[in-house]
């Protein structure tokens, strides 16, 4: 009984869902806390993802102010309270955002397939704190940045896609790793421009995440994230693509890309050796067959030397004198 009662000690690691539960947060914020580097997870050695170590939920669980100090360092909110936090009308708020003064750490599509970007809150209010942003905040916007928006500029995507590559690098267990994030930005005509190597494609094709799930794939829904999740700027695809061979060439010095063994050569058949001038080619020897052919006659047991062929050498002489001699006597 005493077996049965006793407390199996904790597991070393701890899964996502469960972490999550235990730290009192929804499962969306603590995605967002490991992709901001607030919760440290290690590779599951089995494959199966990663993992949370008990250590650190032992540590966050001891730190001042828990759990509302680290619910409160990923609060991420939309457009309307974001302009709320910042204290400014939406609109201010959007250009801000479209200009690249404010960056999205999020998005969603709602019903009607329309773009919701997720800021965070902590660095709205830092925003709103600086002096030097005053002037963006209060009074009129400057001509030149208002030009801009007025022409269609809209950085959020990019910027989105900034910061999802540094949460993807923070995550990376390793060369062929990094490089695979880098390339998940890119479209894969450029990738397959950049990496020609069938053996090096596939193996980065193993490590490269894919954009945010929404949605079924093929879906016009999944289709405008993947959108969304690719380069289309040509400055960032030009640099992307820098970093991408930088990235290769370091991944493939660290270990090279796995290809299949060699199939082993057939040996060459032996060439017939060449005689020197003047010797005679010895020919082979015959095998040893008791039994007589049809050609060969066995020899006789008195004679075993004599050819019992010789005596027919003499029988067309002897046939021709014996005609010479009846046509003589003939002549008489």
């Amino acid at each position: 009984m005493s077996g049965d009662t006793t407390t199996r000690p904790h597991a070393p690691f701890t899964a996502f869902g469960r972490a999550a539960r235990e730290l009192g947060m929804k499962r969306s914020e603590f995605e967002l806390a490991v992709d901001l580097g607030r919760i440290r997870t290690v590779p599951d050695e089995g494959g199966g993802g990663r993992r949370v170590p008990r250590t650190e939920l032992d540590r966050l669980r001891d730190a001042p102010g828990f759990p509302e100090a680290l619910r409160r360092s990923v609060e991420a909110v939309g457009t309307a309270e974001g302009a709320a936090v910042m204290e400014v009308a939406p609109t201010r708020f959007t250009r801000l955002a479209r200009l690249g003064l404010v960056v999205p750490v999020r998005f969603y599509l709602n019903r009607y397939r329309a773009v919701v970007w997720l800021y965070l809150a902590e660095e709205l209010r830092q925003f709103a704190a600086d002096e030097d942003n005053a002037p963006l905040l209060t009074g009129r916007t400057p001509r030149a940045l208002r030009q801009q928006v007025a022409e269609g500029l809209d950085l959020r995507p990019r910027n989105w896609r900034g910061r999802r590559l540094g949460f993807l690098l923070r995550q990376a267990d390793g060369p062929w790793q990094r490089a695979a994030a880098v390339a998940s930005l890119l479209d894969a005509a450029h990738i397959a421009e950049i990496v020609q190597d069938p053996y090096d494609r596939s193996h980065l094709n193993r490590f490269r995440p894919g954009p945010p799930a929404r949605g079924a794939p093929g879906s016009p829904a999944a289709r405008l994230v993947e959108k969304i999740a690719t380069a289309d700027a040509p400055d960032e695809i030009d640099w992307l693509r820098a970093d991408l061979l930088q990235a290769l060439d370091e991944a493939r010095a660290h270990q090279p890309a796995p290809r299949p063994s060699p199939k082993p050569q057939p040996l060459p058949e032996p060439k017939p050796q060449a005689h020197a001038v003047g010797c005679i080619p010895v020919p082979p020897r015959p095998t040893a067959d008791p039994r007589p052919t049809l050609n060969e006659h066995p020899t006789s047991d008195a004679h075993p030397t004599a050819n019992p062929r010789s005596s027919d050498r003499h029988r067309p002489r002897r046939r021709m004198s014996g005609l010479l001699g009846r046509l003589r006597r003939r002549s008489t």
